[in-house]
């Protein structure tokens, strides 16, 4: 069974990372994967956070930082380690079919630390500010979902990879959201 589940996680891998090959998804997709893309958009979050919730966003970003470092230690630190799936573009059976697109790095692939982290932020945002406004769902969704695509489009993940790290960080973003819920500070 696990020899059938990893052939079909390379096919799937190959039809996402060779069939939906394109220059517009070979230009947006690294952008849209590297850190510094979003960095805006996370300013955006923290100035949001200090100005509508004042000294309860202190509390928000604390939590957020909190859901981020246990998406990276449990993804990176503790799972990676003990699994030590090779990625995609690194692995030999693969050299004549990887397009890359970015660097590989020499980490390894089971979870996607990226999924696992931004679903884990996601989940986490939207059970702060769905309440209060109802778009964060789709647009929360909809960002980690491209963020994991663009790790299996550019190389580095297998699609088996980026579902765990969403499964595993959507797990987390309830778990701290659950806490903030609990302890949020009256305002």
């Amino acid at each position: 069974m696990m020899t059938s589940l990893h052939e079909f996680d390379v096919e799937l891998f190959l039809s996402i990372h060779r069939g939906l090959a394109n220059g517009f998804f070979d230009w947006l997709l690294p952008l849209v994967r590297n850190r510094y893309f979003w960095s805006p958009l996370y300013l955006f979050i923290i100035i949001f956070c200090f100005k509508e919730y004042k000294k309860n966003g202190w509390y928000i970003i604390g939590m957020l930082l909190l859901t981020f470092a246990l998406g990276d230690l449990i993804s990176a630190r503790i799972i990676k380690p003990a699994v030590a799936r090779v990625r995609p573009c690194n692995e030999v059976t693969l050299v004549n079919d990887i397009i890359h697109r970015v660097p590989c790095g020499s980490g390894y692939s089971f979870p996607s630390s990226h999924a696992t982290n931004h679903f884990a932020i996601a989940v986490f945002l939207i059970m702060v500010f769905y309440p209060r406004w109802k778009p964060i769902l789709p647009l929360a969704l909809a960002w980690a979902f491209i963020i994991s695509f663009a790790q299996i489009y550019v190389g580095v993940h297998y699609p088996i990879d980026t579902m765990a790290g969403a499964l595993l960080g959507t797990a987390i973003g309830l778990f701290t959201g659950k806490i903030y819920r609990k302890l949020q500070p009256v305002r």
